[in-house]
């Protein structure tokens, strides 16, 4: 072949390669497409439909990559059936400086930081009022309380006022009473059987109430052994206790004495019915009384009601028998049915003991200074 020729051949390749020479390909270089075949020469190529791209099924762990096309598969080797859509992207990457930029707000998002919605939400919202809850402790005073009555706006003040009058009476101030015997009992014991009886009476409010008190015991056929009622003005110091002053009246054997009294009633903790009271008379004698029960419930209805009694002297007093220190003590274990609230029999047992000169006084009139009776009577209020 001459030179001419040879000539001639490279002229014609050169210009059928400027066609594709035009695309970019730039991102191609390096790769090797073995099976490309040149466009066919001509002046104005026919522009053709890009090939339907194949979709994979993707499994069920992970997607698929997207498939590299084969640029064999495009008809007479055509460029425009590939996916240039990573080169595209790659190419719309942009600087690290344009990353950095924070992102602009867009109308209606919520631009706030929500990093920290696990932490603490006093650090998460450090400058946001907390309500509720949230707020810390505080010892600010309570707001004082509203001193004029709405109601008066709508009605005539003098009627509101005495129907506010009517509701604190109902509400506690209003006058309360009872009449109660915590013991009416029959003693059966060595010799001629007795009676005993324990009972009080109040009336009044919550505050300030007049006391009654009454306690005596004897013998079946025999005159009146031992007596005294009390009379006391008692005024509440606490929910559980109240204080009482009055005076207290003996009747019985041996001389009437009248004494001034002054004492306590109330509710000790546990749920102790406890009573104690001092006794002055009008001859100089000081006498004292210390007493207190508990109802310890088995059921609703059955209750053990153990009670003790201790009675005292600061001097000897022999035309009443009564000897200085603890004159006598009484212990009583008494088992009552309640068939209602207001009406309980009971049974039980009581045990009374004169101790040191008291005990020497009843010697010296032959009488017994210790008694073990057994008991039965009722408790009743109304």
């Amino acid at each position: 072949m001459n030179r001419p020729a040879i000539a001639l051949m490279a002229s014609t390749a050169i210009a059928f390669a400027q066609p594709a020479l035009a695309q970019d390909h730039s991102q191609h270089q390096g790769m090797n497409m073995p099976g490309m075949q040149q466009p066919a020469p001509a002046s104005k190529p026919a522009p053709k439909k890009p090939a339907p791209k194949k979709r994979l099924p993707k499994p069920a762990a992970r997607p698929a990559a997207r498939p590299v096309p084969n640029p064999a598969a495009a008809p007479n080797g055509d460029m425009q059936g590939m996916d240039h859509s990573g080169h595209d992207a790659m190419r719309q990457t942009p600087p690290a400086a344009e990353q950095a930029k924070p992102a602009e707000a867009m109308p209606g998002m919520d631009m706030q930081d929500h990093s920290q919605h696990g932490a603490d939400p006093a650090q998460a919202h450090g400058g946001m009022e907390m309500t509720g809850t949230a707020l810390p402790a505080g010892d600010a005073p309570a707001p004082p309380p509203p001193m004029d009555h709405y109601a008066d706006r709508q009605f005539p003040q003098d009627e509101m006022t005495r129907a506010r009058s009517t509701m604190m009476r109902e509400q506690g101030g209003q006058t309360f009473y009872q009449v109660m015997f915590n013991l009416a009992e029959y003693r059966a014991h060595q010799g001629r059987d007795g009676y005993h009886w324990d009972g009080e009476a109040f009336a009044g409010g919550d505050i300030n109430r007049l006391w009654l008190k009454s306690e005596g015991e004897g013998r079946f056929g025999e005159p009146l052994e031992s007596a005294e009622a009390q009379l006391l003005y008692s005024r509440a110091i606490d929910p559980y206790f109240n204080l009482q002053a009055g005076i207290r009246q003996d009747f019985g054997r041996g001389p009437n004495r009248t004494y001034a009294t002054v004492g306590f009633e109330g509710l000790a903790p546990y749920m102790f019915e406890v009573e104690g009271a001092l006794f002055l008379s009008t001859k100089g004698d000081l006498l004292g009384r210390l007493e207190g029960y508990y109802d310890q419930r088995i059921t609703q209805r059955l209750i053990l009601q153990p009670r003790v009694e201790l009675n005292l002297a600061a001097q000897d007093v022999p035309e009443n028998r009564i000897g200085a220190g603890l004159t006598d003590a009484e212990l009583g274990l008494r088992l009552r049915y309640e068939i209602t609230r207001r009406f309980a029999p009971y049974i039980g047992i009581s045990y009374e003991a004169k101790t040191g000169r008291t005990a020497d006084f009843a010697r010296a009139d032959r009488a017994d200074p210790t008694t073990t009776s057994f008991v039965a009577g009722l408790r009743l209020w109304f």
